[in-house]
């Protein structure tokens, strides 16, 4: 069994999905790091317990593709006032689909010296989330299976154990079509 000690630090990811515009979503995500105990750096300073990092994104996600419309980000907290400078290093995800390779092109795009590796963070675990949220405000009405399995298929198929592509719930799908 692994025992643990006292708690030193947290970090707590919380994403929520609403309602947007008309065939989309807005996807909102907050990460918050805290400190739990002074600490001593290499620069000779002494910081206090607190939050370390707080940093929010919204973004609108669009349409059974998925589409980034608009993100923004917000950085109430950081730890160096130079890491504000990096707040626009998601602009250029506007236009991706959160699709299978979503996360490599992410990187691509914002992940080491092109950007905060926490907002990186953040967006990775905001994707199976806006994924999911999207499909909770489209089945908020009864939908035309027909019409919508091919891209329900599309979409979970290989995306885990349960929807494998020889699993009984992909052939489940497959037989309603």
């Amino acid at each position: 069994m692994i025992e643990k000690g006292q708690k030193i630090h947290t970090r707590r990811i919380d994403i929520a999905t609403y309602e947007g515009g008309p065939d989309s979503v807005i996807v909102e995500g907050i990460l918050r790091d805290e400190r739990l105990f002074r600490s001593y750096p290499l620069t000779g300073e002494v910081l206090e317990p607190g939050t370390v990092h707080h940093m929010i994104i919204r973004m609108e996600v669009r349409g059974p593709q998925l589409t980034i419309v608009d993100i923004e980000v917000e950085m109430p907290t950081t730890p160096h006032e130079l890491c504000v400078q990096v707040r626009e290093c998601l602009a250029p995800v506007k236009g991706l689909s959160i699709v299978a390779g979503f996360t490599a092109r992410l990187k691509k795009i914002a992940g080491g010296p092109r950007g905060c590796t926490h907002l990186v963070s953040l967006l990775t675990a905001m994707a199976p989330a806006a994924v999911q949220g999207s499909w909770s405000a489209m089945t908020r009405q009864p939908l035309n299976s027909k019409d919508h399995i091919p891209m329900v298929i599309k979409r979970v198929q290989n995306s885990c154990w349960l929807w494998r592509e020889d699993g009984p719930l992909i052939e489940k799908l497959k037989n309603l079509q």
